[in-house]
């Protein structure tokens, strides 16, 4: 038999149990879907139904761009199953980060340079894919930002919550391939039509209209707007910048001993938020991944106090904007009104939406 199928055993057993989220409730109406990691569950749907069409076959490499977590989860999947894999990041990609990947197998290619800017580092990440894949004589490539595979995945996520929770009132997702926050908040919004999606983002990210920059705050945000995005889901739309998130991740690990990275402190922290001004409202709110590649990093007071994030003032709250143009700060909000991203930029340009 193929190593695809050999490894099924072992692949239950490890993968399957750090799939699904545990709920657990950080406030009197804020709850908390905690992953281990997210972005394992898009990546074991994906492979497997590819293996299961046909698609990838045994000798077929797999090659997908990553900032990280996306990329682990291919990397724990393939080593599993036998499935040769190449990953395509940038230095966000930290070097423990990177001898976990290679120690699963993955052979990691970094961009750097000048590539990073000239066209964005999501885009130049894209090039060095197309590269790779002309080299290889047989390839699948999993495509987080424009398989429609990645949303439907979190329908198991979906179901979980509602299996725990009921209905409730609204769902806070940080957003970055749009995955996890269009998969689960179509499933929701199908049974609850009332229910809020509030999606987290960060200044620089281009997701939601606001002006493309630099971003400290990985994992959340980007450079692109993936396809896999659905816009018309959300009621409103919050960026938060490093210095925030970092400290309110601190502040999630200290208050609920939820040892986590940091888009789930900034998920955390609008969560909160909300949930103060709506008492009488059960909010959820995504935690992305586990803190543990944080370590050196946000979750160590001296790195925080050499890059100045310690220092910062806390915000009382967002400031509200008329339009994602006016992005700047450390938090904005703004209220999106399920409306199409095409409709919310012409807002700016005095065009009738």
């Amino acid at each position: 038999m193929s190593p695809l199928h050999t490894s099924r055993r072992a692949f239950t057993s490890v993968v399957d149990g750090h799939v699904l989220p545990k709920v657990i409730q950080v406030g009197p109406n804020v709850y908390g879907a905690a992953f281990h990691l997210m972005k394992l569950l898009p990546a074991q749907f994906i492979l497997t139904s590819a293996i299961e069409t046909g698609e990838l076959t045994p000798g077929t490499t797999v090659v997908e761009t990553t900032s990280g977590t996306f990329g682990l989860g291919l990397a724990m999947v393939c080593r599993l199953k036998g499935i040769p894999l190449v990953l395509v990041g940038d230095p966000a990609i930290e070097p423990p980060l990177r001898r976990r990947l290679e120690a699963l197998g993955a052979r990691v290619s970094i961009v750097s340079g000048p590539a990073l800017h000239a066209r964005g580092v999501q885009q130049a990440r894209l090039d060095r894919v197309a590269r790779i894949q002309a080299r290889l004589g047989s390839y699948f490539t999993p495509g987080q930002y424009d398989n429609p595979l990645n949303p439907v995945s979190y329908g198991a996520v979906a179901e979980l919550l509602l299996e725990s929770m009921g209905t409730f009132d609204a769902l806070v997702c940080p957003v970055g391939s749009g995955g996890s926050s269009s998969g689960i908040g179509s499933y929701l919004r199908a049974l609850n039509p009332r229910m809020k999606l509030i999606g987290v983002d960060t200044p620089g990210s281009v997701l939601f209209g606001a002006p493309a920059g630099s971003r400290q705050l990985r994992g959340l945000g980007n450079g692109l707007v993936p396809p896999v995005l659905e816009h018309t889901l959300f009621d409103e739309v919050h960026w938060l910048d490093a210095s925030v998130a970092f400290r309110a991740t601190r502040r999630l690990h200290a208050e609920h001993c939820l040892y986590m990275g940091p888009t789930s402190g900034a998920a955390h922290h609008v969560a909160e938020w909300y949930a103060r001004r709506n008492p009488d409202l059960r909010v959820v709110a995504l935690f992305p991944d586990e803190g543990h590649r944080y370590t050196n990093t946000v979750h160590n007071d001296v790195w925080l106090r050499r890059n100045g994030h310690l220092t910062a003032p806390w915000p009382d709250g967002p400031r509200t904007l008329d339009h994602p143009a006016e992005v700047a700060g450390d938090w904005s909000r703004f209220a999106w009104n399920r409306r199409t991203r095409e409709d919310v930029v012409a807002l700016k340009e005095g065009v009738s939406a």
